[in-house]
């Protein structure tokens, strides 16, 4: 039995695991780091999994994952650099002492700092899902993408995560809809299922870095010349940013992996497939498989 915390800027979603790594109970809120008040971390997350401390067995443990371990959470667990191992996240948790529940633990981030390239990238909380996603698919290798505000795309070899690199697109797409030129013409968030198809062929046909600045504009034009109304410019512009972003990071890729939310998840299906790209979704509760995963490993 185990108690696991996938707790992130926004949300807290705590599971009681099982034996075999799947949720037997869980807890979701609004309590991520943010709105955590007066650092009262320990309060939270009390109150969250009281019900199953009363009943768990002596000495359950106790382990969180996400944002809670970084420098603006509750604790600051280091990164682990690439290659990463699940043993390696659970030998390098950081540890907490609490008056309520005992001894609780924090899964640390993974780092990427490679000199000679110049290429430096870090992931939390992300690195649990992965781990999580290779126990639920019984896979060792492969590419994964895990979308989002920052999407992060991670390569796995033997059970080890290798490479990884991010992606700013819903944060691109949110600030270019909302606080630039194009939000005038996005006064709708009509979900149009062709002008996403549309864009994702244009993100996938640019042919380097540059262009997306040049096609971001041209989602404009397209509005202007009456090509794009309001109702369906959102979601080419969605599409135009995922294209490129699997146009980038996918390249060469025989499969991907997918772990997102439902209807994040579909929206990387389709445009892999019209990329051509062999794609599959990983079930839910990955980051719960990825906590039971490391805890197994627990020093």
């Amino acid at each position: 039995m185990l108690i696991g915390v996938d707790w992130g800027t926004t949300s807290l979603r705590a599971y009681l695991i099982g034996d075999d790594g799947w949720p037997v109970d869980r807890v979701e809120g609004r309590q991520g780091l943010l709105n955590v008040t007066d650092g009262d971390f320990e309060g939270v997350l009390q109150r969250a999994v009281s019900g199953w401390l009363a009943d768990a067995p002596a000495g359950t443990p106790i382990l969180l994952s996400g944002m809670v371990g970084s420098r603006q959470g509750w604790v600051e667990a280091p990164y682990v650099s690439v290659p990463a191992t699940a043993a390696a996240l659970a030998a390098n948790c950081a540890e907490i002492a609490t008056s309520s529940m005992g001894r609780v633990r924090i899964v640390p981030g993974v780092l990427l700092d490679d000199a000679a390239s110049g290429r430096a990238d870090v992931m939390r909380g992300e690195e649990t899902e992965i781990m999580g996603a290779l126990a639920a698919l019984g896979l060792s290798d492969g590419t994964f993408v895990l979308p989002g505000t920052h999407s992060k795309w991670v390569t796995v070899s033997a059970g080890v995560i290798t490479d990884f690199s991010t992606y700013m697109t819903g944060e691109i797409f949110a600030a270019m809809r909302d606080h630039t030129i194009l939000s005038r013409m996005m006064k709708s968030e009509g979900d149009d299922a062709a002008a996403y198809a549309g864009g994702v062929g244009t993100g996938l046909a640019l042919s380097g870095p540059g262009e997306l600045l040049s096609a971001l504009f041209g989602v404009r034009v397209r509005g202007l010349l009456g090509r794009l109304s309001e109702a369906s410019s959102a979601s080419f512009l969605s599409g135009l940013l995922i294209g490129a972003e699997i146009a980038s990071a996918a390249a060469g890729r025989a499969e991907v992996v997918i772990v997102a939310a439902p209807g994040l998840a579909e929206r990387y299906r389709s445009a892999l497939a019209t990329a051509g790209i062999a794609n599959r979704l990983a079930p839910p509760d990955t980051a719960a498989q990825g906590l039971a995963r490391i805890a197994a490993q627990l020093p």
